[in-house]
């Protein structure tokens, strides 16, 4: 008998728990309505889809009846990843570009927010701020129309150097050295100011007391950058950071496919645009596969990473 209601007693919280959630859930219905749209998305286009990783595990034949019809061979796929020296290569191509995006793309959006964060004239700020948004919504298409226009062997900037300077002619768009910093460029152009935002968010809620009380100090304007603007915006750098690190072997399937030539394409070829010239291309679906599937492992094995340091090191992570 006393077990009995022992057990009764541990249930009913969580009984009345659920009531109030079904309550709040039915009282706020129309908020809830609103998160229908990215729900229905995400599921439709990121959940489902998610079923077809099995065809790493199996020999894919699209003439079969189902999916599940294919003969499996387990990790087959995932080893010829580390014995296929031409993934190996499109792997480090891969890493070299992310992490020159990280490490030269993303502190120039802090730095640009920072400066922005010291400019005074209010229309002169929102007219810089338009003008460094504007690029972030053109699309990859109209970007490298852009840059080629300008890099080509007869183009703007060639013109210039052969005409005016009398050098010789450049070849940005076919030397595999200059490939990984024409893209570097071509992001840094395009999304840093759009990177801005959430910096200047945070900027926005930086108490003005505590630059008053620097000011007191005799502070200058160095050091209530170093010690007060700087550490308001730390905790958002850092999760900006761990989920950029996410994204390390994601470096833009458009973008790179878009600047690929046959002259670059040993330097140039990275994990996205491989994916699509095995599978879609050559056909070797299951294999692209295990790709993608290692790919998006990597990704998350980083983010659980970045996570941890970051919380040993006092911040709050993402979780």
């Amino acid at each position: 008998m006393k077990s009995t209601e022992v057990q009764l007693q541990g249930t009913a919280p969580a009984a009345g728990r659920g009531t109030k959630l079904r309550r709040r859930m039915w009282r706020e219905r129309y908020i809830y309505l609103l998160l229908l749209p990215g729900v229905l998305y995400y599921i439709v286009y990121r959940y489902i889809p998610m079923a077809g990783l099995v065809i790493a595990f199996q020999d894919f034949n699209p003439f079969n009846e189902s999916l599940w019809a294919n003969e499996w061979v387990g990790f087959k796929y995932f080893a010829r990843i580390f014995e296929d020296a031409e993934v190996i290569k499109v792997i480090w191509n891969t890493l070299q570009i992310s992490f020159l995006q990280i490490f030269m793309a993303f502190p120039i959006s802090i730095i640009l927010a920072l400066m922005l964060n010291e400019v005074r004239n209010e229309t002169y700020k929102r007219i810089v701020q338009s003008m460094v948004y504007l690029p972030h919504f053109l699309s990859w298409v109209v970007v490298a129309g852009i840059f080629v226009v300008f890099l080509r062997g007869e183009g703007l900037i060639n013109t210039f150097l052969t005409q005016k300077l009398h050098w010789e002619a450049i070849p940005f768009l076919t030397d595999p050295a200059l490939f990984k910093p024409v893209i570097i460029l071509q992001v840094i152009w395009k999304e840093s100011g759009w990177s801005t935002i959430l910096f200047l968010a945070a900027l926005a809620g930086v108490n003005p007391a505590l630059y008053e009380a620097a000011v007191i100090d005799g502070a200058s304007r160095w050091r209530q950058l170093w010690h007060v603007t700087l550490p308001a915006i730390r905790s958002v750098i850092v999760i900006l950071f761990i989920l950029r690190l996410g994204n390390v072997l994601d470096t833009g399937f458009e973008q790179i496919f878009l600047m690929l030539n046959p002259f670059n394409t040993e330097s140039g070829n990275v994990l996205d645009t491989y994916v699509y010239f095995k599978g879609i291309q050559q056909g070797d679906v299951s294999f692209a596969t295990a790709v993608g599937m290692f790919k998006g492992l990597v990704g998350l094995v980083l983010v659980i990473l970045a996570n941890r340091a970051a919380k040993r090191f006092g911040e709050e992570g993402l979780y």
